[in-house]
């Protein structure tokens, strides 16, 4: 059954300071590339919960097609942390700010889930913010095709989940895929993306 997420219980399972990976929260996608940690790139997104009348919705943004990784990807504004980066908080802030230009003052960061290993080399950490009701974007077009909200209810909903794979660098990966309606589209979430979210659900279900 499809959970109703409650902001209070949100912000009680998660962790006041950056977690550490482990193999339940990104599916092992990392252990399975054979990639050391120590070898993983840093990198942090942030996770926005935007408060509406109907419940708690996720921002998400659509990158650009012509974009060379990841292109046309739905996802959450990050990247890659920089040496003057204080935090990955610091940098999903920043990100945030350069991708869809979501004042890096408004977020009220709440906590973070654990750090997820992607095959392609990352180690991202989920920093989950709360947006005021009211705010404004301003997306940078070349990396940026679309910002929109989706209930988080039905992000959740077990109904949406399934799982795919993919060859990639001679080996053969399992990823996490959400199907899920929002302003009358079918949006395919997957990946790293569609990872965290369920990291968030499974939090809600275990804590």
């Amino acid at each position: 059954m499809p959970m109703t997420p409650n902001l209070a219980h949100i912000r009680a399972c998660l962790a006041p300071e950056p977690v550490a990976a482990t193999d339940e929260d990104d599916f092992a996608a990392g252990k399975a590339a054979g990639v050391a940690e120590a070898a993983l790139i840093p990198s942090a997104v942030l996770f926005p919960l935007a408060p509406r009348a109907q419940g708690l919705q996720a921002l998400l943004t659509r990158r650009t097609e012509h974009l060379r990784d990841h292109p046309g990807q739905i996802s959450f504004p990050g990247g890659r942390m920089e040496q003057d980066d204080a935090s990955p908080a610091h940098t999903a802030l920043r990100e945030a700010e350069e991708e869809i230009g979501l004042a890096r003052t408004l977020p009220q960061i709440l906590g973070y889930l654990p750090a997820y290993r992607t095959a392609t080399g990352f180690l991202i950490y989920p920093v989950v913010a709360l947006l005021p009701p009211s705010f404004t974007l301003t997306l940078d077009a070349f990396e940026v095709a679309e910002a929109f909200e989706v209930p988080l209810a039905r992000l959740f909903d077990p109904a949406s989940w399934r799982r795919e794979s993919i060859l990639y660098k001679g080996k053969t990966h399992s990823y996490p895929v959400i199907d899920c309606e929002s302003e009358n589209q079918t949006r395919r979430i997957w990946g790293a993306t569609a990872g965290m979210i369920l990291a968030l659900a499974r939090k809600l279900r275990l804590d």
